[in-house]
């Protein structure tokens, strides 16, 4: 089975820093996010991965082909005019060919059980299977219309009234006849592809019940590094013999003088932290430079800028 990996989005939500940084390249705990998926993908037997790119396409391909990913090939569906969930999806029909396959999202970071999915899949015998996860705040994120083991709505658009506290987790398996229903044109995949497989043969569902993080904003980007350590962290062994890279807060190549306090953060590689400065809270990108007498609280920085979270949210993250 291949996988198909969604990476070409601007990452809006996250300027100022997808202004300089790709989005699937945004580190969590060090570790660019896409190669959370690399490493799922891999330990689940799925080596062929082909991603689509527009959005700093260049720093993508070139990161990717620079580091040392033994075991997958990954092939590159360049879009030089963006073409949306649906379009950038038909664009690779012919380069996922005619078997089942695997739909991911690069903005989320989970420790979702690919083989279990895909057994799933084939026992349900729809031609889509999407991966939900529960949580109460579905009505504020987009709460899916579920019946009878299908999904049928999203959101209402179809007006079928059904409510459920599951969201969709922006991963999918999906047989090859959902390209019928998309379009070579800027398009979702919600109003065509999955609307069209509700239509014919249905769409089953997958609830997914371990980690799973949108890191699509700036908020839920700062959350995941910080009060989802401990799950994203216990990955860290399987995911350094898979490809050679783990989840850690504090880079080797920081430098962090010893007079600098830094509690609940995390530090990237080339950071440097004077004399006398505070770090609690934060996320410090790579590069970072932090001058003598420096206090940072509930931020999020890189080396162009500096974005301050809600100063109570300290509250909600898990003492380490």
């Amino acid at each position: 089975m291949k996988a198909f990996i969604l990476a070409a989005g601007f990452g809006t939500r996250l300027r100022p820093l997808t202004d300089h940084i790709p989005k699937p390249m945004i580190p969590i705990l060090n570790i660019p996010s896409l190669f959370y998926t690399f490493f799922l993908l891999k330990q689940a037997g799925i080596t062929e991965i082909i991603c689509n790119i527009h959005h700093h396409a260049v720093a993508i391909r070139r990161f990717i082909e620079s580091s040392d990913l033994p075991g997958l090939a990954i092939t590159f569906s360049e879009e030089p005019v963006i073409l949306g969930t649906g379009g950038g999806l038909k664009k690779c029909e012919s380069l996922l060919g005619s078997d089942d396959f695997l739909l991911v999202n690069s903005d989320i970071i989970t420790d979702i059980d690919f083989r279990a999915l895909i057994r799933h899949h084939h026992e349900s015998g729809c031609p889509g299977t999407l991966a939900l996860h529960e949580t109460p705040k579905a009505a504020a994120i987009g709460y899916i219309g579920v019946e009878n083991n299908l999904v049928k709505d999203f959101r209402n658009t179809r007006n079928t009234g059904l409510v459920s506290s599951y969201i969709y987790t922006g991963i999918a398996v999906l047989n090859p006849k959902i390209f019928q229903f998309l379009k070579e044109e800027f398009s979702g995949i919600v109003d065509t592809g999955f609307t069209g497989l509700i239509d014919n043969g249905g769409l089953s569902y997958y609830p997914h019940e371990g980690l799973w993080k949108d890191i699509g904003s700036m908020q839920s980007y700062w959350q995941a590094n910080l009060d989802t350590n401990s799950r994203i962290t216990g990955m860290s062994l399987k995911m350094n013999l898979a490809i050679g890279m783990y989840p850690h807060y504090i880079s080797g190549e920081a430098f962090i003088s010893k007079d600098a306090e830094v509690s609940c953060s995390v530090i990237g590689k080339g950071c440097h932290i004077g004399a006398d400065c505070t770090i609690r809270n934060a996320v410090l990108l790579p590069g970072v430079t932090v001058k003598p007498g420096t206090a940072i609280s509930n931020a999020v920085v890189d080396p162009f800028s500096t974005t301050i979270m809600e100063q109570n949210a300290q509250n909600r993250i898990n003492s380490w």
